[in-house]
């Protein structure tokens, strides 16, 4: 089952592939589609649904695993990622790719045990399950994988969710 996992936001979309064969996992591509702050709203979310059809053209996943929004602290970003959030949907459902949500805590809570975990925590258990030391830098690709891990820990309980 090949997985897009998906950290949504509108200056930054972390994106991975992963494939899942019930027991293990290989690491088929990830990274982030990044916008420009001088773009309109508008051309930044046109953007982010190009970009994103690209990797689902390329890489044709079986299903997407999106992080949720929960909670912000900063309001004024609020509205922008909830805006880079229905692109993102709308460009899975034009492909018909069944998509499930989670939230942050629920991600961190499957991933480490505990769902206030840090980054650090998050990304050791991304590098322990993907049995690899080198990740990418960025925090949202990370956060990707994670997203789309827990998927595969949530569906090998609910097999439904495949």
């Amino acid at each position: 089952m090949k997985i897009l996992g998906i950290d949504p936001g509108m200056a930054i979309v972390g994106y991975s592939v992963l494939d899942f064969d019930g027991e293990n996992f290989e690491l088929i591509t990830s990274g982030s589609i990044q916008t420009q702050k001088t773009l309109s709203n508008a051309a930044r979310l046109y953007e982010i649904f190009n970009d994103l059809s690209k990797i689902i053209e390329i890489y044709k996943p079986d299903i997407a695993s999106v992080e949720k929004l929960f909670f912000f602290r900063n309001r004024t970003t609020i509205i922008p990622v909830a805006e880079a959030r229905g692109v993102i949907l709308t460009a899975l459902e034009k492909y018909h790719i069944k998509t499930f949500e989670y939230t942050p805590i629920e991600v961190k809570q499957v991933l480490t045990g505990f769902g206030r975990a840090d980054k650090k925590d998050v990304e050791r258990m991304v590098k322990l399950t993907l049995k690899k030391d080198d990740l990418p830098s960025l925090d949202d690709t990370i956060d990707s994988m994670a997203i789309a891990i827990c998927h595969t820990r949530n569906c090998t309980v609910n097999m439904t969710a495949i």
